[in-house]
């Protein structure tokens, strides 16, 4: 056990996950040859992780634990793998619902609040591109300029209708055995206001990341920078980054509801291409149909972002203009 693998989550949470790893495994197992550890020891262990109420964690542990066998049974070091305990582990709660806005129009007023907050640039740009992609916020804070493609850098004018967002699977939330696995890279197709956020931030500087800190241009944007500035802005309890997630996957799956009445069959498909677009695994797909449809509908993917954007960005200030001097106030009908 004493051998680390190098593959392992991102930013705060590798922080955290490796921490765990020093302190509640290589004190019991590091120390122990391979053959004697077995499934009392793993759960033994793995269950003092849960008593703390870490139980994502403890998965996530037995998940590295059962690599590590993998391979050791492999390379005939061991016969057994004796993480093959999840049953035994108690269930991942489900996931926390973000609070988010689910009224177009309410939509409309907070990016329209953010367009005219004092606040850093690179903030309300790095919220904006939040709310058009739908993607996940430490994603879009830790995004370098390596991930993106297709896109004309040298003219803001051009139109970039084939501009795409390439996230490696190393840095999506999948569980460890599929982070090393390229064909769960994230591909996400850029809309004409996406493509124009991107190209106005990179007015501010090259750094490697997208969206960096105030303090360096190699550290990326704080994870609560966006949600401060939806507090100050009135939203607190209302809607959060995360947000965003779910004001996309709700107001287009009413649309696709309303569109596609007594139409069983495409209305699956639409919120099934939905769920792709949000990097869920649709229900009844499962993780091996999902490797293998790595085309994901991209054309219908590509659509379905721009129509999402036009419904958002209508009457909203260009990304440029939030570069520029004094914030113009909210229109009344806001």
């Amino acid at each position: 056990m004493a051998q680390r693998s190098e593959r392992s989550l991102d930013g705060s949470s590798c922080r955290r996950f490796i921490s765990s790893m020093e302190r509640d495994l290589f004190p019991v197992l590091g120390d122990l040859a391979m053959p004697d550890i077995d499934e009392h020891l793993v759960l033994s262990t793995l269950q003092a992780v849960e008593a703390r109420g870490a139980i994502e964690t403890a998965h996530r542990l037995r998940q590295r634990i059962a690599s590590v066998f993998k391979f050791a049974r492999f390379r005939q070091v061991v016969t057994h793998n004796p993480a093959d305990i999840g049953e035994l582990l108690r269930p991942v709660p489900r996931g926390k619902r973000w609070p988010a806005l689910l009224d177009l129009d309410e939509i409309r007023g907070l990016i329209a609040a953010v367009d005219r907050a004092g606040a850093n640039p690179v903030t309300r740009l790095a919220s904006r591109f939040m709310a058009l992609t739908a993607q996940r916020p430490g994603m879009i804070r830790t995004a370098p300029w390596s991930e993106f493609h297709d896109i004309t850098w040298s003219d803001a004018g051009a139109v970039d209708e084939n501009a795409y967002w390439l996230i490696p699977a190393g840095r999506m939330k999948l569980v460890l055995e599929l982070k090393g696995d390229d064909a769960f890279d994230h591909k996400v197709p850029l809309a004409r206001q996406s493509v124009e956020v991107l190209k106005t931030v990179r007015l501010t500087g090259r750094g490697p990341l997208v969206f960096p800190g105030n303090r360096s241009s190699f550290s990326p944007l704080s994870e609560n920078a966006v949600n401060y500035m939806y507090h100050r802005l009135g939203y607190k309890g209302r809607h959060v980054s995360h947000g965003w997630r779910s004001s996309f996957s709700t107001k287009m799956n009413e649309h696709f509801a309303r569109q596609h009445v007594g139409a069983g069959q495409r209305l699956v498909l639409e919120r099934l291409i939905v769920d792709l677009m949000l990097a869920h695994t649709p229900a009844g797909m499962s993780e091996t149909e999902r490797r293998y449809n790595r085309a994901g509908f991209m054309d219908r993917r590509r659509e379905i972002a721009q129509l999402w954007a036009d419904w958002i960005m209508d009457e909203q200030m260009s990304s440029t203009e939030l570069l520029e001097g004094p914030r113009r106030p909210l229109s009344k009908s806001r």
